[in-house]
Formats: structure tokens, C-alpha cells, sequence
């Protein structure tokens, strides 16, 4: 693993360990928080295999074939993350839409080279 992608894991472990201290009930931030960080390494081995990417709603897809159990992370990890939205709406007064859309936008923003990634507009690329 390269320096910059250790980088990129760390702020990505910070950015959801904040959202899930600061805006997630306290009782459900502890085990979201630990199923999440426990699924980071393998949705990043993932990630850059080119079997699963971020869509333009803050979610997960698969990508490719063969990813072995791709299809069960996914469908965890985008569980969990649908709970975070949901609060965070419920918090600042959005809807969980747009909540997804803008964690979207930022994941784009940190995503590793070769990622793939979805435009506002539907289409899919890689970074």
C-alpha cells in the first residue's frame, strides 16, 4: 500500500468517525462505527480492484466480476450507511437524498487513482 493511499484511508476513517460520534445517537454510533472501520480494508481492496465503486447517491455498487463476497460487504456496508444519512438528515433538517449526494461529492473528492466513481449525470468513470 502506498503512502498516499494510507493517507487516504486515515482521512477517510476520520471523516466517518466523526460523523458517526458527533451526529449519530450515541447508543448506535459505537457498533456503526466499529462494523465500518471493520469493512474499510477490504471495501478499499475492493475499491481498487475495480470490482465495486461510489455512486452518485453515496453508496456502494459492484462494479466487476469475481469480487467473492462483494455482494454481501456492499449490501452492509450501504445498511449502514443509509442509518448515518438518516440521522444526519434528521439533524440538520435535509432529506436523506441530499445527504447521500453530498457525502458522494466528497468521497469523489479522496477517491484513490483507478477508482470507479459516478457523475452526478449517471456516468460512470474512473479516477
Amino acid at each position: 500500500m502506498t503512502a498516499s493511499r494510507c493517507k487516504q484511508i486515515g482521512w477517510l476513517a476520520i471523516g466517518v468517525a466523526f460523523l458517526l460520534l458527533v451526529i449519530t445517537p450515541a447508543a448506535q454510533a459505537g457498533s456503526v462505527k466499529e462494523r465500518m472501520a471493520a469493512r474499510a480494508p477490504e471495501i478499499l481492496k475492493l475499491k481498487s480492484q475495480g470490482l465495486i465503486g461510489e455512486n452518485n447517491q453515496g453508496y456502494l455498487e459492484i462494479r466487476g466480476a469475481g469480487g467473492g463476497n462483494a455482494a454481501g460487504l456492499v449490501k452492509a456496508e450501504n445498511s449502514d450507511r443509509q442509518m448515518v444519512y438518516k440521522a444526519i438528515a434528521a439533524k440538520t433538517g435535509g432529506s436523506v437524498a441530499q445527504v447521500g449526494q453530498r457525502a458522494a461529492a466528497k468521497r469523489a473528492q479522496v477517491a484513490g487513482a483507478s477508482e470507479w466513481l459516478q457523475k452526478p449525470s449517471g456516468e460512470w468513470y474512473r479516477k
